[in-house]
């Protein structure tokens, strides 16, 4: 059976959309493939690593009917790769195998039965449905997830956090030294719900989401969450666990108040940091009457400094922060200016955007 015949572009951004959790090396050899579902004239391709289930359909030719079977992502992706873009691909089933045909080009790839594929069993009770436009989704989940936590052994960290209540929907992700919060508006009111999502998801989704206003369709179940977007569909298991009370982390009532530019703000720091030691990542902030100085050092006893005029004139404050942490959230703002908020050296400091005010983000000071 003719499985496929289309072109090469359209038939690698298929498989491609899916491939993205599927792991080169895994207990289980089946999940190396992907499942092809033929139906009619319709390719559903389905990829899955027990926790993560992408599917995705589309009209790729090849003869009208039912036929299923499973096939290695990687290889069937490099060989396509290697392939014009223009290229007719002819993708059929002889003996067990699949055969790829393109110009004078043949392959036979070896399958596995599509009755052995580990598919991810659904939820059967989902909450309310949701939508936001994918470019909304998309800036949110950019705005706060460089604050996951990597491989944290309070798991519940290692994920960000959705809180939809009412007409909102909350972001927040935090690895204990640092915490962003990032919220938009809904159209419908969604009864409350908490949940976290795994950081593997989080970065698949971020992948996979586009910079349109077409809307994804979102829902929650005590142990999973389910997108649905265009052609596509992406259930993912939950991080279970207790995330920490974000609102009391977020400082309330700084006094001393700035608002600078924030591209002229990373650029200082990113050549601070150059001399900063390997191992503690520190830079000095010193804020006194219209003036910001940025210093830093090293074991080598080499220095850095950087001045910037400011619009300042509240209390003078010297306070350590971890550079890296400072670069990460002024490269993920989306706007021209940024606030800073601050109590004294020993607190942590807030920084805001200006022109989006649901947007805070919680650093936490270091001794240098």
């Amino acid at each position: 059976m003719n499985i496929v015949k289309a072109p090469q572009h359209e038939f690698l951004s298929l498989l491609q959309s899916v491939s993205g959790i599927v792991e080169r090396r895994h207990t289980l050899p089946i999940l190396a493939n992907v499942l092809f579902r033929k139906k009619d004239d319709q390719l559903q391709v389905v990829s899955s690593d027990l926790e993560i289930q992408i599917k995705a359909a589309g009209l790729m030719g090849g003869d009208v009917g039912s036929f299923t079977t499973t096939v290695g992502a990687r290889k069937l992706i490099d060989i396509l790769r290697s392939l014009p873009s223009d290229q007719i691909i002819s993708l059929s089933s002889q003996n067990n195998k699949l055969v790829l045909q393109a110009g004078k080009s043949r392959f036979t790839l070896q399958t596995m039965p599509a009755e052995d594929f580990p598919l991810v069993q659904e939820s059967a009770k989902f909450g309310a449905s949701f939508s936001v436009p994918q470019k909304v989704l998309k800036d949110l989940l950019q705005q706060v997830s460089f604050a996951m936590a990597v491989q944290d052994i309070r798991y519940y960290l290692n994920g960000i956090l959705f809180v939809v209540d009412g007409k909102q929907l909350s972001l927040v992700a935090t690895d204990g030294h640092r915490l962003v919060y990032s919220n938009s508006a809904l159209e419908a009111d969604v009864p409350k719900q908490e949940v976290i999502l795994p950081r593997k998801t989080v970065l698949e989704l971020q992948r996979l989401l586009s910079d349109s206003d077409d809307m994804i369709d979102i829902q929650f179940a005590n142990n999973q969450a389910k997108f649905n977007f265009g052609t596509m569909e992406f259930v993912s298991k939950l991080v279970e666990g207790k995330f920490p009370d974000y609102n009391r982390v977020i400082p309330k009532g700084h006094k001393n108040h700035v608002k600078l530019g924030r591209q002229t703000l990373l650029t200082s720091l990113q050549r601070t940091a150059i001399l900063t030691s390997d191992k503690f990542k520190g830079v000095r902030l010193n804020f006194e009457a219209n003036l910001l100085r940025i210093s830093s050092n090293n074991a080598e006893q080499e220095e850095a400094v950087e001045e910037l005029d400011i619009d300042y004139s509240g209390d003078a404050i010297e306070v350590g922060f971890n550079v890296t942490y400072l670069i990460d959230a002024l490269a993920n703002m989306t706007q021209e200016m940024v606030g800073i908020e601050l109590a004294d050296g020993n607190s942590s400091a807030l920084f805001t955007m200006p022109e989006n005010a649901n947007y805070r983000y919680v650093v936490m000071p270091m001794r240098i």
